[in-house]
């Protein structure tokens, strides 16, 4: 069971007001006369009748979205529901997938959701004035995003995607972002490739079957998916384009983290809780993919391989990755400058420790 001792605690205080009752009625019940056989039965009579009458105490509801709906990197949110984990911590979750990082802070700036699975580039919306910072990174280099392009694509290399169009959730987001970094690192400048702001790999998927693009900055697994049904394939994965690098960020409302500091914490310790099952429990964690994903039995053990490694264990964040991003980011043109730490993200709840 996947519990620390705070937690524990918590639920304790929370939870169980029978356990404290019948420490009160243990307390002044006689021990050493001929009563104690009577008193004892009373006792026991009286804790039943009020563990029939007492309601199961209410989880605090919390709202938490993704970015988007294909990425296997979310899942924690999903295997922490299947198997009990966020209950654990007090928290009675509601998840919802949205189609990109702008629409992931639209819905976080608007108060439709308490917490956001999002991209380490789009910690620039914060310095933008988006009313939200970043509390934890989770996931490394980028190894579970790829270009995908058509299966019978007239492209070979990572060399003839100069010039063409690839598609993209938002822009601003971390596939727009990944473009741009393979462009410059492939000594084409920021605008080497062109870009097309499509939305989810669902609608961009028509785009890429007809032309209308020539690629799709894209989940590996999906690549995994159009691969396995014939319709795509992976060019190159992005890794090797943002070796030190925060892939993906846990997002909160700045007002819940001022006003609600416990709720964030403890949010933290069952996405953290879920990784470390995740880590520990392969099968488990496929089978919440195919049923989430619409993965079969293949590409989700095929992802898991894949992208497990990248996975964060305490939500740190590595000096040397945020340089990365904070460099981009200027680069891109996105901000005039570098920001400070503090208008990025917040180390108030890390180490977590589930």
């Amino acid at each position: 069971m996947i519990m620390s001792t705070n937690t524990a605690s918590l639920q304790t205080k929370r939870s169980n007001p029978v356990s404290q009752f019948a420490g009160l009625l243990r307390r002044f019940a006689p021990r050493n006369d001929g009563r104690s056989h009577l008193v004892n039965t009373a006792l026991t009579a009286s804790i039943l009748v009020l563990a029939l009458h007492t309601p199961a105490f209410a989880l605090d509801k919390l709202r938490a979205a993704k970015s988007v709906n294909t990425a296997w990197a979310f899942i924690p949110l999903d295997v922490g529901a299947a198997h009990g984990i966020w209950a654990k911590y007090g928290i009675d979750l509601e998840i919802s997938g949205l189609g990109g990082d702008a629409k992931l802070q639209q819905a976080l700036t608007s108060d439709s959701v308490d917490f956001g699975l999002g991209s380490g580039p789009s910690m620039a919306f914060a310095v933008k004035g988006s009313p939200v910072i970043a509390v934890a990174a989770f996931a490394s280099e980028p190894r579970n995003i790829s270009v995908v392009i058509a299966a019978h694509s007239p492209i070979k290399t990572v060399a003839d995607l100069k010039g063409k169009l690839i598609s993209v959730t938002t822009a601003g987001s971390l596939t727009d972002w990944l473009v741009h970094r393979l462009s410059v690192k492939e000594g084409w400048g920021t605008d080497g490739v062109r870009i097309a702001a499509l939305g989810s790999f669902e609608t961009s998927l028509p785009a890429l079957k007809t032309g209308q693009v020539d690629g799709i900055m894209a989940a590996t697994e999906a690549g995994y998916l159009v691969e396995e049904r014939g319709e795509g394939k992976i060019l190159v994965g992005m890794e090797k384009y943002a070796p030190k690098f925060h892939t993906h960020v846990v997002f909160a409302r700045k007002a819940l983290v001022a006003e609600k500091p416990d709720e964030v914490k403890r949010f933290l310790q069952g996405f953290f809780a879920s990784v470390a099952y995740m880590k520990a429990h392969k099968e488990e964690t496929s089978k919440v993919a195919e049923a989430v994903l619409k993965e079969s039995p293949q590409v989700a053990s095929r992802t898991y391989d894949y992208e497990i490694s990248m996975l964060e264990d305490d939500g740190h964040f590595d000096p040397a990755a945020v340089e990365v991003i904070k460099e981009s980011l200027v680069e891109m043109k996105m901000l005039d400058s570098k920001p400070n730490d503090d208008q990025l993200f917040t180390t108030k709840f890390l180490p977590v420790k589930p």
